[in-house]
Parts: structure tokens; sequence; C-alpha cells
């Protein structure tokens, strides 16, 4: 037999299955087809509870929540909904928080690599901005022969500094005032003087904002969703060059 004469052999067996009886069938043919079905809807309830508990065990927040969602819109009042109520609303709050650190995770942009002939590690991110135009990156940078480095880089004529200033930001909750000051090669940057400082406190912080002026535009507060920042992909140097 040809694999699509089985095939559709398969969807005809189903559709039976699926179909009432003919006119003329004899009087137990409904109640049978009746208690098949029935057989049927308890077979695939169980099997996606039990995907359901699977999916929990492997803390598979992510998957774990829309099928107990189901479960429940689909079978209420049955042992199974009762069982997943129990559990519904955790693994549900779980998923969240995953979807969550995963969207911040990927606002971070890592890069490693040679920059005027000696190494290179970055770790940047946009301003939360509608307007592609109008974001600023944050970019935090270790190079062999520059050292650490913490500055924002805009797209503009750069920003508006004299000497040492002071930006005002708030790390979630807690303000904090930012001396800063802008390269003397000329670019659309301004750089944070205490760097170490200041990465030692993203690390603990969601929401970063700073008060800026560019050239030519009015003051704004810019805000950047920091929380997926990891540490571990902005390395220090290798041992003997400068951090």
């Amino acid at each position: 037999m040809s694999a699509p004469t089985r095939c559709l052999l398969a969807v005809t067996l189903v559709l039976a299955a699926c179909s009432p009886p003919p006119a003329g069938a004899p009087d137990g043919a409904a109640p049978a087809a009746g208690a098949a079905a029935g057989a049927a809807a308890t077979a695939q309830q169980d099997k996606v509870l039990a995907m359901y508990r699977q999916m929990l065990a492997a803390q598979q927040w992510e998957l774990a929540a829309p099928i107990g969602q189901e479960i429940v819109a689909k079978y209420p009042g049955s042992s199974a909904a009762a069982e997943v109520q129990q559990t519904l609303a955790d693994a549900s709050a779980k998923a969240e928080a995953e979807a969550t650190r995963r969207r911040l995770a990927a606002l971070w942009i890592y890069q490693s690599g040679k920059e005027s002939g000696a190494d290179q590690v970055t770790a940047s991110i946009y301003s939360r901005d509608l307007s592609p135009a109008n974001r600023v990156r944050l970019i935090l940078r270790r190079h062999a022969k520059w050292g650490q480095s913490v500055y924002l880089f805009g797209s503009g004529k750069g920003f508006v500094c004299k000497g040492v200033c002071m930006l005002e930001a708030s790390f979630d909750d807690k303000p904090a005032r930012l001396a800063a000051f802008l390269p003397d090669t000329g670019e659309p940057a301004i750089f944070i003087k205490d760097d170490k400082g200041f990465i030692a406190r993203l690390e603990h912080t969601g929401n970063l904002t700073i008060k800026v002026t560019e050239k030519g535009k009015q003051a704004r507060t810019l805000t950047f969703e920091v929380g997926g920042y990891d540490a571990a992909k902005f390395p220090q140097l290798a041992a003997g060059r400068k951090p």
C-alpha cells in the first residue's frame, strides 16, 4: 500500500470515528458512539495534562502556562482543570518573568575584537525611544590601551557640557549625580568619570535614567532598560593587559 493511500485510509478512519451513526443503524450504535467519543476526549485530556505535568517538572514555564490555560478553558469542572488551577498562577507568573528576562537580555549588544591595534570588548544598549533618530547608546568599553570607559553616544551634534558637568540620573528609584565630560576628539559622546562605580551600580539596576542636553535641542531624560545586563559577557581583558 502506498504512503498516500495509507494517509487517506487514516483520515477516513478518523472521520468515521467522529461521524454520527448512519440512519437506520441499530439502537445501540448511538450510545456506543457517544461512549467512544467520551473515551477519546478523556484520553486527549489525560495526554494534555501529562504534557503540563512534564513542562512543570522541567520548569519550562513558557510552555507549561499556555497548556494549563488550555486545559482550564477546554475542560472546566474536570479533575484535570482542578489540578492545573493549583499551579497555573505560579507557572503563568514565572512564564511572564522569563519572557521579560529574555526581552531585556536581547536589548544588550556585546562585541569583542581589535580597535586601533588593541583588544577591545564592549557592551551597549540603546535608550528607550520610539524614533531611531532620537535614540542614544550607552556604551561600556574595555580597551587594552585606553582602559575602561562608560559613555553616551548620540547621532547628532553631540552634548552640552563645559569642563566637568553634572548629569542628573537615577538607578531605579535611587537618584544620583554623574560627573561627566566631553571627549577631546569631537565625537558626539559624553563620558562618565566614575566608570567603575557606574558599572557596579548598573549590575543591580532595572531602569536607568540620565538627563542630558544635546546641542541644538532641549534637555531630555534618557531611559535605558538595563535589567538584562550580563557582566559575564563583558569580561575583563586578558591578564597583563590594562582593564
